[in-house]
């Protein structure tokens, strides 16, 4: 099977890495799709990102146009694919884009759909308070993540679990879902089966002020919001005088003030709310490490009964 694969994001290697040395025999690469070039970092150096160098390495023609253009669509019809294959690309692809595969356009999105439609299904689930998510097998229509899905393969979310750590799960997860399907997608047997839009729900792009905390509402809330937001754009609070960036939290019992700080003497740092504390587990000044509650404190003590402003949360997930 002849496939163009379309993706920007680390995510997808294992699934590439799979389809290279165990799909070798099925699968044959033509060209891979990914993001122009971009600045990265504090240097602002333009970097290639790391599914071209995957590519490059492997000695796959990469392709990173801005727009998808006619001409874009017609190099693509001369490749002949079988299939194209897309995850976390950053591309609005047109209908006949979409129809040139023989086999059509597959997705492989990162919620169980139809929940989490939309640009941060991972963060989202995660700091809506879920407890599972997974990878859905979809094929691509015009209507966002809206497709008929062929299956899906689910990991747990833990109370520990920050996006990143779920971006991983996921990232395996995609292997044993397109293992168990591939060969009936090659052969044009794979079932779609269309999704029930009335329980639909939306995630938005994110941007650096969605790390803000209302620490009125229940404990379980602000955690989940914490480590579903790490390591981007990550929650930050202001704490005796300083920005905080905060890299892991957990909902525990206890009574407080929103907002009130309590540090005890096993170097626990808690923060009261509308119900509960939240136990900050990980924290970050500016310009430091991110450092586990205890290492931090040495560098950085604080008062017990401080207090950290709380700022309304803007929503992640609509319907």
């Amino acid at each position: 099977m002849k496939i163009v694969f379309m993706g920007s994001d680390p995510i997808a290697l294992p699934l590439l890495n799979w389809l290279r040395e165990e799909g070798g025999g099925t699968v044959e690469f033509l060209a891979i799709y990914t993001q122009p070039d971009r600045p990265v970092g504090r240097g602002q150096r333009v970097t290639a990102n790391a599914i071209k160098r995957w590519a490059i390495e492997h000695g796959i023609p990469v392709r990173q146009p801005v727009k998808l253009t006619r001409d874009e669509r017609e190099k693509l019809a001369l490749d002949q694919p079988d299939l194209a294959l897309v995850m976390a690309y950053g591309h609005i692809l047109r209908d006949a884009f979409i129809d040139t595969p023989k086999l059509g356009t597959i997705n492989l999105h990162a919620s169980i759909l139809p929940e989490l439609r939309g640009a941060s299904p991972i963060q989202s689930a995660i700091a809506g308070g879920g407890q599972e998510t997974g990878v859905s097998l979809m094929r691509i229509v015009r209507e966002l993540d809206a497709g008929p899905v062929a299956d899906v393969e689910r990991v747990s979310i833990d109370a520990h679990d920050t996006a990143l750590d779920i971006e991983n799960k996921l990232a395996n997860a995609c292997v044993p879902l397109v293992a168990r399907n591939l060969v009936a997608l090659a052969e044009g047997r794979l079932e779609f089966v269309a999704q029930d839009s009335k329980r639909a729900t939306f995630c938005r792009r994110l941007v650096k002020a969605d790390g803000v905390l209302d620490l009125s509402l229940p404990a379980a809330e602000v955690a989940a919001r914490i480590n579903g937001l790490f390591p981007w754009p990550s929650c930050r609070i202001e704490l005796e005088g300083q920005i905080i960036k905060l890299g892991l939290a957990q909902a525990v019992a206890g009574e407080g003030a929103p907002g009130k700080v309590y540090v005890n003497e096993s170097s626990q740092l808690e923060v009261g709310t509308g119900d509960g504390r939240v136990r900050l587990l990980k924290l970050q000044r500016p310009g430091a490490k991110m450092l586990a509650t205890a290492d931090f404190l040495r560098g950085f003590p604080i008062s017990d009964g401080a207090t950290v402003p709380s700022v309304p949360m803007p929503a992640l997930i609509t319907r």
